[in-house]
């Protein structure tokens, strides 16, 4: 029997968790996004320094090598441990954290309606 996906709509209340504590923001879900991204400002309030690995990313905006976190994260009543956050500033940007298909991929459809 096929696992119930939990949905989640283009705009979703997240909570990301850190060593210096943890921050409740809106997120903007993309499915034309890899990766997760957190706006390096608020990875440093939340203590998420710890660099696992760099990656180049392709965005709008050109290619980039950008530094990736870990961290807890939790997205529509599931709690997600280990989940991949590259660090970008996003301080021009509407939502300081962008759910990508990393995430998604962990039991979730995105419901336009939503």
């Amino acid at each position: 029997m096929k696992k119930k996906k939990n949905k989640v709509g283009f705009i979703e209340k997240i909570t990301v968790y850190g060593p210096k504590g943890q921050r409740t923001v809106t997120a903007r879900v993309d499915t034309g996004a890899a990766r997760n991204s957190i706006d390096k400002n608020l990875a440093k309030k939340l203590g998420l320094n710890k660099i696992i690995k760099h990656k180049v990313i392709k965005s709008a905006h050109g290619v980039k090598k950008r530094p990736i976190v870990k961290t807890k994260l939790k997205i529509a009543g599931k709690t997600l441990n280990n989940m991949t956050f590259t660090l970008a500033d996003r301080k021009h940007m509407k939502y300081d954290v962008l759910i990508g298909r990393n995430t998604l991929k962990e039991g979730f459809v995105v419901d336009p309606g939503k």
